[in-house]
């Protein structure tokens, strides 16, 4: 400031000086823009991926695309110029978002998101496979009411009697291949390390969804305003719901598909799929660093 007023001493005109740059550089910095994601949801179908995004846009510091892009599974082809027109705008210091549950399993999606920007923080949801599977089932069901029992489907030989010993796991069924999740993990270490991943504990974002956001907001480098006074548990639908949100003011729950009633599964069928999922569950356990305590 100075040097600029000895300049004006000497008659020189300093409308175009350097400070002048900086203040309208400086502006420019505030100025809404498209941006490639810093952080993205990659999965897991339903184990919560919707509550977690949901939950995140109560940060000022977070803005996310409105609906799954599918972008390093569906349409890589278009380029990331394409991409980046999917995306809110945001000012410097906030973190565009973006979530596709299929990345997860998409095997090529690891090696996609590293060319984009191999510092992107990922994030994953979790949950005991079994559950994982009923209600993937159960939304299925919702929608096609003549689909066969879930026994039916969760084991081979089961329409001679799926509770009789010749009755196996029919790991092929997209419900019951979806929850060995120590594959697709696998793939994703291989590029990124497990610093730029976290695992999110589906049953700890219901039973507690603040403390669990407490770690992802660590995670994403936000400050941690998403605190236990957003949250209510609706015992109805069995699910935490928000006293406020981005968009509304007054109490809401995330929608009708959110806490759906599961149909009655035999016990068999479930002993069964504990069974099988048990070796891959401590593999999963091994590779994450967590023991998320599945039965």
């Amino acid at each position: 400031s100075a040097t600029l007023r000895f300049v004006s001493l000497l008659g020189y005109k300093t409308d175009d000086s350097i400070e002048s740059k900086y203040r309208r550089l400086k502006k420019q910095n505030l100025v809404p823009t498209k941006r490639l994601p810093g952080a993205l949801i990659i999965g897991v179908k339903k184990c919560g991926t919707r509550a977690l995004l949901e939950f995140l846009r109560l940060h000022p510091d977070v803005r996310a695309a409105g609906s799954e892009v599918h972008f390093f599974d569906k349409f890589y082809h278009k380029g990331f110029e394409w991409y980046r027109e999917k995306m809110p705008a945001t000012i410097e210091g906030q973190i565009t978002m973006e979530k596709t549950p299929s990345y997860w399993v998409t095997r090529s999606a690891p090696r996609r998101v590293y060319a984009m920007n191999p510092a992107v923080r990922l994030l994953a949801v979790v949950r005991d496979p079994v559950t994982r599977a009923i209600s993937d089932y159960t939304q299925s069901a919702s929608k096609r009411p003549s689909l066969p029992r879930f026994e039916d489907l969760a084991l081979v030989n089961s329409t001679v009697g799926w509770g009789g010993p010749w009755s196996v796991v029919d790991a092929s069924w997209p419900p019951v291949r979806l929850g060995v999740y120590s594959r697709p993990l696998r793939r994703w270490l291989r590029r990124f390390p497990r610093s730029r991943l976290l695992l999110i504990s589906g049953e700890r974002l219901v039973a507690d969804p603040a403390a669990e956001m407490a770690r992802v907001q660590d995670f994403l480098g936000l400050k941690r305003l998403i605190t236990d006074k957003h949250f209510y548990f609706n015992s109805t639908k069995g699910f935490p719901c928000l006293l406020k949100s981005e968009g509304k003011s007054t109490p809401h729950c995330l929608g009708k598909t959110k806490g759906r009633n599961h149909p009655y599964i035999d016990p068999v069928t479930i002993e069964r799929l504990r069974e099988y999922y048990r070796p891959f569950n401590e593999r999963f356990y091994e590779l994450s660093g967590i023991n998320f305590g599945w039965p």
